[in-house]
Formats: structure tokens, C-alpha cells, sequence
């Protein structure tokens, strides 16, 4: 394995470690603020950030048609996708959530194809399909998924929009992530502010120790961390492959609560993450003649 590959790879990890964890993070900032102003808190935190970062380094803001996709890659990254997540996680748990938001890798490659972007790929759809089945394995049990209607229309309305923002970032990818990130924030966080505000939250501050760590951990790591490193491996890897950590979320998080809220693993567990894996190795990292993980 060359060095650039290996480095796509340990971002990829970095983005399925920061992602799944950060479901579990959004679940503590929604025990103590309103779902819209958590999430425009977090992105108003993080856009500061961003941008200082990008004046630090003086980077040149895009403009005209560059600048326009940049800041349609925010609405829909940032403003449409965690609105609806934010919402939906008031309701469900945040497995459940991830496991719901495993359609991606289904959904990209269609709209991708649909928009010219890339032809459709026999195995990597395989390979979604593997990958899915086991994280349906590792969440069905003898009563079946449980969601509440609301909370499942919210998260499957999430992965057409973050399947959407992940093709939007293969079209900007050649610009600086800090600068894709700064346009991207600064445009959702004051529309996610205007849904705050039509739906009638209330602003405060997080008092409790759970909800202030959760927003420190999800406006630095959780989005200056993820969001650059997703945008780095979407560099090299097509939209379709880079929206297999979708997939692999539900298995970090699953993780997580099992060790934070002590929710036991089980056999199904274990199987159902083994099978997931197989499906992300046969979709888009096993090599083949014809395309390699790093490529598509």
C-alpha cells in the first residue's frame, strides 16, 4: 500500500471514529438546548473558528461560481442534514439514528448518476447492500426496529440531503477545506438560527456539565476535525466510496453507548459488525483490475 492511500485510509478511520461519536454527543447537547439552537450554537462556535483559521492562513474566499456551490455544499451539509438530525434525535436513540443513516452509500451512487457525476458501479452498490444487511442484523431483534414515524421521516429526509451534500463536496474538494467549511458554516448557521427562531426555541447558554462539554467536543472536534478530514478523503475517493462511513457510523456509536450508557453487546452485535465490515471491504477497499478504493 502506497503512503497516499494509507493516509486517505487513517483520515477515513478518523472520520468514522469522530462521526459515530459525535451522535452521541448531539444526544447529551439535546438532554439540556432545544434541537435548531444546539445545532446552530455548535455551527456559529465552529464558523468562528473556521474563519479565523482561514484569515490566519490567508486563503482567498471563492467567488462566483465557485463561491455559489460552496455555499449551496453548506445548505445542504450543514443547514437541511442537521436540522433534521438534531430534530430526529430528540426522538430516537443514536444508534437507531446511525442505523437509519446507513442508506447513504444506497442513495449516493443513484444521485451521483442521476447528476452525471459518476456511472454506477456493480459492486460497490453490492457491497452497500452487504453492509446494510448487517447493520439491520446488529439492530432487528425478535420485535423489530422501533422508531417513531416523526424521528424515521426526519433521518431518511437527512441521508437524501447528506447524500446530496457529500456530491456537492467532490465538486468544491479542490478548494482548501477551511475555506469550504468557513463559507459552508457561515451560511447554515444564521439559517439554522431563522428555524430556531420560527419554531419558537429558546436561547440559553448549556449549564450542565454533559450539554458544555458536548458543545465544546462537537464545535471543535466534532466539526472542524470531521468536516476537514471528510473533505480530505473525498479528494481522492469518489462520492459513492467516501459515503461508505455512513455505514460504519452505526458500529463506532453502537460502541459508544455500550460503553457510556453500559447498553451490553451481544452475538448479534458482533456479527452484524463483521458483516458490515465485509460489505465496506467488498464496495470500495478490495482492489480490483479495473478501479481501486482510492479511485472509486
Amino acid at each position: 500500500m502506497d503512503r497516499s492511500r494509507a493516509a486517505t485510509l487513517s483520515l477515513f478511520m478518523v472520520v468514522l471514529v469522530i462521526g459515530g461519536s459525535n451522535f452521541v454527543a448531539v444526544r447529551f447537547s439535546n438532554e439540556e438546548l432545544e434541537p435548531f439552537w444546539g445545532a446552530a450554537l455548535r455551527f456559529l462556535l465552529a464558523g468562528a473558528l473556521f474563519i479565523v483559521i482561514a484569515l490566519s492562513l490567508r486563503l482567498t474566499w471563492p467567488r462566483g461560481r465557485s463561491l455559489a456551490l460552496t455555499a449551496l455544499y453548506g445548505f445542504f451539509s450543514f443547514t437541511l442534514s442537521y436540522a433534521l438530525m438534531y430534530w430526529a434525535l430528540v426522538q430516537v436513540t443514536a444508534g437507531l439514528a446511525a442505523v437509519v443513516l446507513a442508506i447513504v452509500p444506497l442513495v449516493t451512487p443513484l444521485l451521483a448518476a442521476t447528476q452525471g457525476l459518476e456511472t454506477l458501479n456493480r459492486r460497490a452498490m453490492s457491497g452497500a447492500v452487504l453492509a446494510l444487511a448487517g447493520i439491520l442484523w446488529m439492530t432487528l431483534g425478535d420485535d423489530g426496529l422501533v422508531i417513531p414515524l416523526g424521528g424515521l421521516v426526519a433521518m431518511l429526509a437527512a441521508s437524501l440531503t447528506i447524500s446530496e451534500s457529500v456530491i456537492l463536496s467532490k465538486r468544491v474538494s479542490m478548494n482548501h477545506p477551511v475555506m469550504n467549511n468557513a463559507v459552508g458554516l457561515g451560511v447554515a448557521a444564521p439559517l439554522l438560527l431563522i428555524i430556531s427562531l420560527v419554531a419558537g426555541e429558546s436561547w440559553v447558554l448549556p449549564s450542565e456539565p454533559p450539554a458544555i462539554w458536548a458543545i465544546a467536543y462537537l464545535a471543535t472536534v466534532g466539526s472542524i476535525g470531521l468536516f476537514v478530514a471528510l473533505l480530505l478523503v473525498i479528494r481522492q475517493w469518489t462520492a459513492s466510496a467516501t459515503a461508505y462511513a455512513f455505514v460504519l457510523f452505526p458500529v463506532v456509536t453502537l460502541l459508544l453507548e455500550a460503553w457510556l450508557l453500559d447498553v451490553p453487546l451481544t452475538a448479534r452485535s458482533v456479527i452484524g459488525a463483521v458483516v458490515v465490515m465485509a460489505g465496506v471491504w467488498l464496495g470500495v477497499l478490495m482492489p480490483s483490475s479495473k478501479t481501486r478504493a482510492g479511485t472509486g
